[in-house]
């Protein structure tokens, strides 16, 4: 695994969720980040070389995860779930907090990195 992991932030249309997370994270020096989405209508739709370049995928619903699996099989990298609900605007706050503290636990957990 390289010294900086590549993580991918999924969510349906890559318009709100997963596209916030990218911001938020952008310039983080501690790891690389994309987004899309894995909805037919996403801006930015997920590819199988999304899932090659990443080391962890990052899903905010489980029916995501499971629609991965479905059309790319189980040869791809981990899926955590955040449980982030699509109810938030771009940015919105709360979003922000919400990903901001889910996504440090997971660097912790996953990669050892503060």
């Amino acid at each position: 695994m390289p010294t900086k992991p590549n993580i991918l932030v999924l969510c349906g249309r890559n318009k709100q969720r997963s596209k916030t997370a990218e911001e938020i994270f952008k310039q983080d020096q501690r790891f690389e980040i994309r987004s899309a989405g894995v909805s037919a209508s996403a801006d930015k739709k997920l590819h199988t070389r999304d899932l090659a370049w990443a080391d962890l995928v990052l899903v905010m619903e489980s029916d995501q995860r499971d629609k991965i699996i479905e059309i790319f099989g189980r040869d791809i990298p981990k899926i955590i779930v955040l449980h982030i609900p699509d109810e938030y605007a771009y940015m919105d706050p709360e979003l922000i907090a919400m990903l901001s503290d889910s996504i440090n636990d997971i660097l912790q957990s996953e990669f050892n990195i503060t």
